[in-house]
């Protein structure tokens, strides 16, 4: 009996010490704070502001400006030194519902994984996220796991459990037979799930729409052009008058259309129906982003997504040189850049671990941005592009308090970002020194 009661305050203890690990936030929630960082960089200017702190209340950036000049007797203070206090990072192209594949495989995490447990990872990936210092992420899919990410979005606005601000585009839609699990590579008489909700004809596809937002989806994801070909090359997988319907269905109920292209094929019909972002554009010709910039379609690379995939399936040394097909996702990126694209920070994350979101701008960096209009991209470009630009991407008086503070100077240099010491999202506390 002593033997069992001393098993049982070991597990006892062991299991308080795991809760205590995961433990919700926030840290800390106070009416009003006054940040003191070493600089503040505010999402607009070239450069970060010396000496400039930034005054919150009641969830609000109420004053940002010189030390000097902000009146703030009342607010708890926070002092970040050494530390750049910039508006809280956005990720426009995430799957929280997805870990690495050198982990798992895709088709194994659709397969074999059941809903509730990557529903709970999804919870860990969001939390990892937040700490990570990017406090809204637009989430394109669930990859088979339905409408889960509206719980997990409804989740963390009813403060259960800590994450990023989130836009979801539920289970995205695709053309009958076109995307995974299958069905080439499995025997035809077995009924495999889906990794997104199967369509054809305008029907159907309006059907989709309305049914995806029905359930809550802030954005509807379309992949127009997928591994359909009979050589397995990528090709268009709509028709243009299945596009347009899903666009304009889409648009009459107020949300907007992220198209999941790689082709230049796929990605000219989606411009043509009227998407409002186009997804990886690896394969996208320099007429084709041109057509782009004068449709106002704004471009998210995910050039880290390539990187990782090259590392797990095609031997890719990090520092190596680029893989063929990282070559051509960096021609791409160039051509959008010599178009004039609007570019948004849109990482892929879930096919690389969650909380290295930082590497995204990174790559921006690496292809030719200076660090201060990769953090752009990542802060009021993103804005922007979700159509949030009067609520998040700036530290201006009347915007949400939605900011991260990384050690060191990311206007700079854009590595410092993967050292975040402080994050707050909506006024709360949920990282500090």
């Amino acid at each position: 009996m002593a033997t069992s009661n001393v098993a049982w305050c070991r597990w006892l203890a062991a299991a308080l010490f795991c809760a205590q690990a995961f433990i919700a936030f926030p840290l800390l929630a106070a009416n009003a704070y006054l940040l003191r960082p070493d600089r503040v960089w505010d999402g607009n200017d070239d450069g970060a502001h010396a000496g400039w702190v930034v005054l919150v209340r009641d969830g609000a950036i109420a004053s940002v400006g010189p030390a000097n000049a902000v009146d703030a007797e009342d607010a708890t203070r926070i002092d970040l030194p050494g530390a750049t206090l910039v508006p809280g990072l956005i990720d426009l192209h995430s799957h929280l519902f997805l870990h690495p594949y050198n982990e798992t495989t895709w088709n194994d995490q659709v397969l074999k994984e059941p809903e509730a447990y990557r529903t709970l990872e999804a919870a860990q990936h969001a939390r990892d996220t937040l700490l990570a210092g990017f406090t809204t992420l637009r989430d394109l899919g669930t990859e088979g796991a339905g409408y889960a990410d509206v719980s997990v979005k409804r989740a963390i606005e009813d403060g259960l459990i800590p994450g990023p601000r989130l836009f979801v585009a539920t289970r995205a839609i695709v053309a009958t037979a076109s995307y995974g699990p299958g069905p080439r590579g499995f025997r035809p008489d077995i009924e495999l799930p889906s990794g997104a909700q199967e369509v054809s004809g305008i029907d159907d596809v309006l059907a989709a729409v309305r049914e995806q937002a029905g359930h809550g989806a802030d954005w509807i994801k379309v992949y127009a052009d997928y591994r359909v070909g009979a050589d397995g090359s990528a090709q268009p997988t709509f028709t243009s008058a299945e596009l347009k319907a899903l666009v304009e269905a889409a648009h009459l109920s107020g949300r907007p259309v992220a198209a999941h292209s790689a082709t230049d094929a796929g990605m000219r019909m989606a411009i043509d129906a009227g998407v409002d972002s186009i997804e990886h554009g690896y394969g996208g010709s320099e007429a084709t982003f041109k057509r782009m910039r004068e449709r106002g379609v704004a471009y998210l690379p995910t050039l880290t997504a390539v990187e990782s995939t090259e590392q797990y399936f095609n031997h890719y040394v990090p520092g190596a040189a680029p893989t063929p097909k990282m070559r051509e996702a960096e021609q791409g990126f160039r051509n959008a850049r010599a178009a004039g694209v609007t570019i948004g920070c849109g990482s892929d994350v879930g096919v690389f671990r969650h909380g290295d979101n930082w590497r995204e701008p990174a790559w921006l960096v690496r292809l030719g941005m200076r660090p201060v209009e990769a953090l752009r991209a990542c802060t009021s470009v993103a804005a922007k592009i979700l159509r949030q630009q009067d609520r998040l991407g700036r530290i201006a008086p009347g915007l949400r308090a939605d900011m991260a503070a990384f050690q060191g100077d990311p206007t700079t240099d854009i590595q410092a970002l993967r050292h975040p010491v402080f994050v707050m999202k909506e006024g709360v506390v949920y990282r500090q020194p």
